[in-house]
């Protein structure tokens, strides 16, 4: 393994503390979700269908307001975005364990708009600091990172809510976002090439067939891997191994961080199309491994060995088809596209293991990824201009 490209990207300056600034920015965020699902079951002692109800709209909220914020930073700059987000999720977490369910239900969606979109953030801040010959390798790096946050943020969430209360650990997480937006603001990091052009190009110039493919290829990814991990849980359960779970999404986390990294040290690499519809195949047969917890991981490792690889080039794509002046709603395009994918497996995986087994969950989320790449194909072969003004 090659690990040159690494050690260029990091001996670009500013990207090491970049990178580990990120990292740590990334793990309120990826603790939000579960604490908050944790607040409506223990502190409001409601059902998970309406902890359920929260995350949903909350999700929908966020995928709205992604590329609008990252219109924002396009338009006015980091700085006039990180104010916005910080003024809303200021109140937000302050007052939020404090609302009813009904208040608490309204304000998720509402302060999901304005949420402080560290993801695509990260990937846009780290485009404009690499060359283009090391944006791979980068955005590589940049997906294991969030492998590691997705890690930590939920198991820390939990934690300050079992051993403090939920309530803890909402104004904890919220306290943690501003700290991270005052750095930011402080850092104040480029989000544009430095010397590219910032002439304005009208969307329906560069939002074409080519760049929905990708991003439907993004919402593809996130839609096998949303519903593996469904299909996952169900697994557990009925083999009454539940307690198993943490520890297979863990090997989960560790194959697509070895994707990853091999990924991001090739130099010549499948399309998009085919790492997607790649990890969509690989999760059809997971379920004939249901019988044993140990055989299911080693079934889990190759579709999640091809997660990060799929993440990376659908990054790497928008920088490609999105012209510099645009990168912050393309990049927010692409996080709309992830959390729509979420959205779309979960719900989808579940009602056909309502109506069948956990096998059949593995192979429809599979199934569906390799629908959606082979639809992939045929759209970025018909460049249509599409106008979302």
């Amino acid at each position: 393994m090659n690990v040159s490209p690494y050690l260029a990207v990091l001996r670009t300056p500013r990207v090491p503390g970049f990178m580990l600034l990120m990292l740590v920015a990334r793990v309120p965020a990826t603790a939000a979700g579960m604490t908050i699902t944790m607040h409506v079951l223990l502190g409001l002692e409601r059902g998970y269908g309406a902890a359920g109800l929260v995350g949903a709209v909350s999700t929908v909220g966020i995928a709205l307001g992604s590329p609008l914020m990252g219109h924002l930073v396009d338009r006015r700059g980091l700085r006039a975005m990180l104010l916005l987000s910080m003024a809303t999720e200021g109140v937000f977490w302050f007052a939020a364990p404090l609302l009813s369910y009904e208040v608490l239900l309204v304000t998720c969606f509402v302060t999901g708009i304005t949420v402080m979109p560290v993801m695509s953030l990260g990937r846009q801040i780290l485009t404009a600091l690499v060359p283009d010959d090391r944006r791979r390798t980068a955005l590589a790096m940049d997906s294991m990172a969030v492998e590691l946050s997705f890690m930590a943020g939920p198991a820390l969430g939990v934690a300050l809510t079992t051993q403090a209360s939920s309530r803890t650990a909402m104004w904890v997480v919220g306290a943690s976002m501003l700290v991270v937006g005052a750095i930011l603001y402080a850092v104040d990091p480029p989000v544009h090439d430095e010397g590219g052009s910032r002439e304005r190009v009208p969307r329906r110039e560069w939002l074409d067939g080519r760049l929905l493919g990708v991003l439907i290829s993004a919402g593809g990814a996130t839609f096998v891997l949303s519903g593996v991990e469904v299909s996952l849980v169900a697994s557990m359960r009925g083999l009454g191994l539940t307690e198993w779970t943490g520890a297979l999404v863990a090997v989960m986390c560790l194959a697509s961080l070895l994707g990853g990294f091999v990924y991001g040290g090739l130099t010549r690499v499948p399309p998009l199309w085919a790492l997607m519809g790649g990890m969509g195949l690989l999760a059809v047969p997971i379920g004939l491994f249901g019988f044993s917890p140990w055989w299911l991981a080693v079934a889990l490792v190759p579709t999640n060995f091809l997660c990060a690889p799929t993440i990376t080039a659908t990054g790497e794509a928008i920088t490609k088809y999105a012209p510099p002046s645009a990168r912050g709603v393309a990049m927010g395009l692409q996080g709309s596209a992830f959390t729509l994918g979420v959205a779309l497996g979960q719900p989808l995986t579940g009602f056909v293991i309502d109506h069948s087994s956990p096998e059949w969950g593995f192979a429809a989320a599979g199934l569906g990824a390799v629908v959606i790449a082979a639809g992939t194909v045929v759209l970025g072969r018909r460049p249509a201009m599409v106008d979302v003004r």
